[in-house]
């Protein structure tokens, strides 16, 4: 969320050179990737929030997946309300992005039915993720967990053993490959060149999530080099709000800025 996010957006600038872009963010406390710590999390939303609201954001984007998906189907909407509502009390009108509903948005854009899922957690926490999508209406039809429970050391991981890592998962029915089901863990180096291998569309959390932020903000989902999700092929999601929202207006000079929690 801090480090590929910014990335993405930044790299527009090679062929939307007056989008500009500016970060704020309030983190919510967390060192093991563990049921109970993503509870604890949780708790901090309206803090977070809160603090957010302060810059006066165009878009508030949350993170992380797994805390929210943990909590049973359908949770990202509970989520997103509540930062919202927190958001609204205090005078933003910000709308409110998930990695969760942004990855359940995101393989609906590329028109998938069926996904293979990379994840860094436990194998507990990968068959709630698998089931919290399997909810939403789409397959899960293998998954991999790399069982790493500290989150530093997830943030740690090299993006290029995913290169490796996909090859151990059977895409035989797989219309896409989520390359990584959490934003802490990288991987955005290697999403462009698995898809060109795979010959499936490619996507991960945090590179749905900045489809979702862009499409919120009625801006083209076009990051060069993410995968085909921000190819320029795909358009927005379903009631994403895309240029009925808080975002750039005609005439606006200033940078678009973004509210990230996790």
């Amino acid at each position: 969320m801090e480090t590929e996010l910014p990335r993405m957006l930044n790299a527009r600038a090679a062929i939307a050179s007056d989008d500009r872009f500016v970060f704020h963010t309030s983190r919510m406390r967390m060192k093991h990737v563990t049921p109970d710590e993503l509870r604890q999390m949780n708790a901090q939303t309206e803090r977070a929030a809160l603090e957010l609201a302060d810059a006066r954001p165009d878009v508030v984007a949350t993170a992380c997946l797994v805390a929210i998906m943990a909590q049973g189907p359908g949770h990202h909407c509970v989520a997103e309300a509540g930062i919202t509502s927190a958001l609204r009390a205090e005078g933003s009108r910000a709308p409110v992005v998930s990695s969760a509903g942004a990855l359940l948005s995101g393989v609906e854009a590329v028109g998938a039915r069926r996904v293979a899922i990379i994840t860094p957690y436990m194998k507990e926490l990968t068959a709630k993720v698998a089931e919290y999508i399997e909810d939403a209406g789409i397959e899960v039809v293998d998954a991999l967990s790399l069982e790493v429970p500290d989150n530093l050391a997830v943030a740690r991981l090299d993006p290029a053993d995913l290169r490796d890592h996909w090859r151990r998962l059977n895409l035989g029915r797989a219309d896409a490959l989520v390359l990584s089901a959490c934003v802490q863990m990288p991987s955005l180096a290697s999403i462009q060149p698995v898809e060109d291998e795979a010959g499936l569309p490619v996507l991960s959390a945090a590179t749905a999530t900045a489809f979702r932020i862009l499409t919120e903000l009625g801006l083209p989902p076009v990051v060069p080099g993410a995968g085909s999700l921000l190819g320029g092929q795909v358009s927005g999601p379903a009631g994403s709000g895309a240029g009925t929202v808080a975002g750039p207006r005609s005439g606006d000079t200033g940078p678009v800025r973004l509210g990230t929690g996790r």
